[in-house]
């Protein structure tokens, strides 16, 4: 059996916009530290700033967190009894530019850069590719690059711009996803600026946690999953005990308007996932929705309420959870959602 971390991170450097072509340079993120001094860095995206080492998990190396040394995470993942880790990115959790151009170069720069890591990790080290949502044909061609380079899902902010996941706007990519067996990926995030910075001063909780389950409730009161039959979903750090709440409220409306209620069959049918936690109440979740779509992982490299960098053991080791179901969480629920 496959231990599977289901969403672990890469910390971007300035190595990460080293893949821009010559022409794409102007765009590339710079390192800025505040005059008075002190530890703090920011990246400067056209004139705004963006924490870069505010959210770093010390328990991780540097070398291995930021992918300089490759060995380094992967003798870390075999410390901790890990398989294959699932990269999700650091700085795009955030909108960063209103530029179609801008963002092809940022999504296709970082892009290559996560396929020079999976070339050199031995299979353990795959990642979700970012389309530049502005410009579909560019996205598809990053999904098709992804694809052919160790990519095992498509990173989606839970809302881009003035766009929600169910905007037929993403008809096109969504179809590309599903002939490739990319899965789409809600990451707790934001994409869009007004809602970034009105909760800017904010723990985080409307700002990035929130979005995602409205995402989710969104799609499902939107029958955008049916639409794809051949597409499935993820919904990445933001625990799993919301779900009965949102099934709940879900049903609610349903019944409201006389659509068929799928009840506790409602995530298998719609082929979605819920990373858990292993704070969350996983008892109370499996009851409600069963143990085929939920899946788990650490965070690794970050420093939040989500990280937990011994999770996937903890889970097996402390006895709250049936041993088989632990085993799906870990191991044939991740394969199924990435097509491992």
């Amino acid at each position: 059996m496959a231990v599977i971390d289901s969403d672990a991170h890469v910390v971007e450097t300035e190595r990460t916009w080293e893949f821009m072509e010559d022409f794409e340079s102007s765009f590339k993120p710079e390192v800025v530290v505040p005059k008075a001094g002190g530890d703090r860095e920011y990246w400067m995206v056209e004139g705004r700033t963006f924490a870069k080492n505010s959210n770093i998990g010390k328990d991780t190396p540097d070398e291995a967190r930021e992918m300089s040394d490759i060995d380094s995470r992967l003798a870390h993942m075999d410390e901790l009894g890990v398989d294959v880790h699932v990269l999700y990115p650091t700085i795009f959790l955030r909108p960063l530019t209103r530029r179609p151009d801008a963002e092809v170069a940022l999504c296709k720069s970082y892009n290559r850069w996560l396929a020079d890591i999976w070339r050199k990790g031995g299979g353990r080290l795959r990642w979700v590719v970012l389309p530049p949502v502005m410009s579909l044909d560019k996205a598809i061609e990053e999904l098709n690059f992804g694809k052919e380079n160790g990519a095992c899902g498509v990173y989606m902010r839970s809302a881009d711009g003035d766009r929600r996941l169910s905007d037929s706007y993403y008809a096109p990519m969504y179809q590309e996803a599903a002939k490739l067996d990319l899965p789409i990926c809600v990451h707790a995030s934001t994409g869009n600026f007004g809602m970034y910075d009105l909760f800017s001063q904010d723990s985080g909780f409307a700002q990035f946690k929130l979005p995602v389950v409205g995402a989710f409730h969104d799609l499902l009161m939107k029958g955008t999953p049916a639409k794809y039959p051949d597409l499935r979903w993820a919904f990445i750090e933001v625990s799993s005990q919301w779900i009965p709440y949102a099934l709940n409220d879900l049903e609610l409306r349903f019944r409201r308007i006389g659509k068929e209620w799928l009840g506790k069959d409602t995530l298998r049918e719609n082929r979605m996932y819920v990373a858990c936690q292993t704070s969350d109440d996983i008892a109370y979740v499996v009851d409600s929705v069963g143990d085929e779509n939920i899946i788990i992982g650490t965070d690794y490299g970050h420093n939040d309420t989500s990280s937990e960098l011994i999770a996937l053991r903890k889970l097996r080791e402390d006895g709250k959870i049936d041993p088989a179901t632990v085993d799906k969480f870990l191991d044939r629920n991740a394969k199924t959602l990435y097509a491992l």
